[in-house]
């Protein structure tokens, strides 16, 4: 990444959930700035599918405060924040299978014909929908046949970057990635992650969920490393080594024992990325 200059688009305090005695955020706090890839890792069970999942309306806090763009929201499905320009592909693939590319893109989202065959006939207009889908799979470099392909013919590697594709073309802010790279061969997972790159360039915000730490490091702008319920740090890959990382995860190094890459509002510098 070059562009030096970076405000927040989304950031979030003191965020809490309690599911009786269980404490799944305990004053959780995020920020991610506008045109980068923020990797959120932690172990299993510290609380990173919680944060998303208040991030994204699926869960309502007990407590805490979301901004998007210095505007508190209040998301109380995951629809209001798609609403808002936030758009999630989860480890689950979120495709339908029997369908083909172009519907898969604007599944929920059809477009309908202009004049009376749209709105009183609900006609879809498939050829605008067809030449939109095209446009963007060219657009963001994503090789495939044909995009009257049905989904089920493709490789894991192309089905996820249809997921993605999807996320990028009707998120207007952030596109959250939980886990893209899960079951991929090697080959597949450097397409996808060539594919988020791609998504950051072009302004938007993504925010990468994985286990992979070699594919943490080789996209991710800054790490935030999530620990029994918030965020324990937030490091630079350009700095911090992947040892140290996994060392604060797990609690076996302190957090302020490494440089922190927290954003300071109106005069952030994220580390430029080769």
């Amino acid at each position: 990444m070059t562009d030096t200059t970076s405000s927040i688009v989304m950031r979030a305090s003191g965020l809490v959930k309690r599911y009786g005695h269980v404490v799944a955020l305990n004053g959780a706090d995020f920020e991610l700035a506008q045109g980068e890839i923020l990797a959120v890792v932690g172990d299993n069970g510290a609380g990173k599918s919680s944060l998303i999942k208040a991030l994204t309306g699926a869960l309502i806090p007990d407590e805490g405060h979301i901004y998007l763009n210095d505007r508190e929201v209040n998301f109380n499905n995951p629809l209001s924040s798609r609403l808002s320009g936030i758009e999630t592909v989860y480890q689950e693939l979120a495709v339908a299978t029997q369908l083909n590319i172009t519907q898969n893109l604007f599944l929920g989202r059809e477009l309908r014909k202009p004049g009376l065959r749209g709105a009183l006939l609900r006609q879809l207009d498939k050829k605008g929908m067809r030449q939109q889908a095209e446009d963007h799979m060219r657009n963001l470099g994503i090789r495939i046949q044909s995009i009257d392909q049905k989904v089920e013919t493709l490789s894991g590697g192309q089905r996820q970057a249809v997921a993605v594709a999807r996320a990028a073309a009707w998120g207007k802010r952030v596109v959250i990635l939980d886990e893209p790279t899960a079951a991929l061969g090697v080959r597949e997972t450097n397409q996808v992650l060539d594919l988020i790159t791609r998504i950051r360039d072009r302004g938007l915000s993504v925010v990468l969920i994985s286990h992979s730490m070699p594919n943490v490091f080789q996209i991710a702008d800054r790490i935030h490393i999530h620990r029994l319920g918030r965020r324990a740090s937030v490091v630079s890959p350009a700095t911090t080594s992947m040892s140290d990382v996994v060392a604060i995860m797990t609690g076996a190094l302190a957090a302020d024992a490494v440089s922190s890459a927290l954003i300071i509002p109106e005069a952030a510098a994220l580390p430029e990325r080769s």
